[in-house]
C-alpha cells in the first residue's frame, strides 16, 4: 500500500493553512496517519535563505529563487518517501505547482520547472483555492513580502494555477466561500480521489 500526497495550492491568504490543517483533522479522525509539511520549510538552511530573498536581502533571478525553493522540497524528499511507503497521507501546503505558477508568471519555461521536479513524489490530488489577487490583498494589510505586494503578478500567478488546474488530478475550488464550504468541498475531493485504486 502507497500512500497519497495531497497538495493545496494557490495565492496568499487564499485559506491554504487552514483548509490543510481542517482536512489533516478529518482524515486523522477517520484513523488515518497523517504528516504535514508547509513550504518553503523555513527551519533548514536552504529554507531560511529563501526567507531572506523574500525579505528583500537578497537579490536573486527568477530561476535561482525557483530553484532554491525546489532543492527546499528536495531536502524533504527521503522523509516523504518513508511516509508515503508505510501508506500515510502527506498534506503539503504550497507543493511543485507553485514553482511552476509563480515561475511562469516571471517568465520562466513551466515545461522546465515540472521537469526539475520530477524525481520529487508527485501529488496524487491537487487542490487550487482560487481567489483574485485583490481578495490577497484585502486578507492581509500588513507585513506582506515582495510577492504578496506585486498585484500584476499575483494575477499571471492566479492565471497559470487555473491553467494547470485543467489537468487530471486538479480540483479548482471557488476560495471566497465561506470556510465551511470551501471544507466540504476539499473533503469531498479528497475521499473521492482516496476511494480511486
Amino acid at each position: 500500500m502507497y500512500g497519497h500526497v495531497i497538495a493545496f495550492e494557490g495565492l496568499d491568504q487564499s485559506g491554504k493553512q487552514t483548509q490543510s490543517e481542517r482536512l489533516a483533522e478529518a482524515l486523522r479522525a477517520e484513523g488515518r496517519q497523517v504528516h504535514f509539511l508547509s513550504f518553503p520549510e523555513y527551519p533548514t538552511a536552504i529554507g531560511a535563505e529563501i526567507g531572506r530573498a523574500l525579505k528583500g536581502e537578497r537579490d536573486y533571478e527568477p530561476d535561482t529563487l525557483q530553484l532554491l525553493y525546489i532543492a527546499n522540497r528536495y531536502e524533504f524528499r527521503p522523509r516523504m518517501h518513508e511516509w508515503l511507503a508505510a501508506g500515510d497521507i502527506v498534506i503539503c501546503d504550497r507543493y511543485l505547482a507553485s514553482s511552476v505558477a509563480y515561475g511562469e508568471a516571471q517568465g520562466l519555461d513551466p515545461a522546465w520547472l515540472l521537469d526539475v521536479q520530477r524525481h520529487l513524489p508527485q501529488p496524487s490530488l491537487t487542490l487550487v483555492l482560487d481567489i483574485p489577487p485583490e481578495v490577497s490583498l484585502a486578507r492581509k494589510h500588513a507585513a506582506r513580502d515582495k510577492f504578496e505586494r506585486d498585484l500584476p503578478l499575483l494575477a499571471r500567478v492566479r492565471a497559470s494555477y487555473r491553467r494547470q488546474a485543467a489537468a487530471p488530478g486538479w480540483v479548482l475550488i471557488d476560495g471566497q466561500q465561506d470556510r465551511d464550504a470551501v471544507s466540504a468541498a476539499v473533503i469531498a475531493a479528497v475521499r473521492s480521489r482516496l476511494a480511486q485504486p
